[in-house]
C-alpha cells in the first residue's frame, strides 16, 4: 500500500474514532449534584378550571420523545415520582450533545403554553376516566 493511501486511511480512521468518542463522551460526563425531573401529585381543587383544562394529557406524550417525563409519571405511584438523574457535565458541554429534562420541560412549555406555570408544567392522567390525577412537573436538584 502506498504511503499516501495508508496515511489517508489512518486519518479517516482517526476522524471516525474521534466522532464516535464525541457522541458517547457527553453522556458519561458527570459533575455537580444531579438534576431530576419530578412529578408531584396536585389535588384538582388546587388548580383553576383553566389549569385543569389546559393540563397536558400524559397519554399523548411519546415515551421516546419525553423519556424523563414518562419515567417520572410512572414512578409517581405514591404521589411523587422522579426520573433518572441528569448531570450537567463540566463547562456546559454536555447540554449541547445530550437530551435533558430541561429540554423536555422547554418543549412542553412551548407546545402547551396554557399548561405552563412558571418553571413547571401541569399534566393529567386518566383524563377519560372519573379519577383524573394531576401532576406538577418540574426540575429539581438534589445532592
Amino acid at each position: 500500500m502506498r504511503p499516501i493511501a495508508r496515511n489517508f486511511l489512518i486519518g479517516v480512521l482517526v476522524v471516525v474514532v474521534l466522532l464516535l468518542a464525541l457522541g458517547a463522551l457527553p453522556g458519561l460526563l458527570k459533575s455537580g449534584d444531579p438534576y431530576y425531573l419530578t412529578a408531584t401529585q396536585v389535588e384538582s381543587d388546587e388548580l383553576s378550571i383553566d389549569q385543569r383544562n389546559a393540563a397536558v394529557e400524559a397519554a399523548t406524550l411519546s415515551e421516546r420523545r419525553y423519556e424523563y417525563t414518562t419515567a417520572a409519571l410512572s414512578d409517581a405511584g405514591n404521589g411523587t415520582g422522579a426520573a433518572d438523574p441528569y448531570w450537567t457535565g463540566p463547562l456546559g458541554i454536555k447540554g449541547a450533545f445530550t437530551h435533558s429534562p430541561f429540554d423536555e420541560l422547554d418543549a412542553l412549555r412551548s407546545n402547551y403554553p396554557d399548561a405552563a406555570d412558571g418553571d413547571a408544567v401541569y399534566v393529567r392522567t386518566n383524563a377519560t376516566g372519573e379519577n383524573v390525577t394531576f401532576y406538577r412537573l418540574s426540575v429539581t436538584q438534589r445532592p
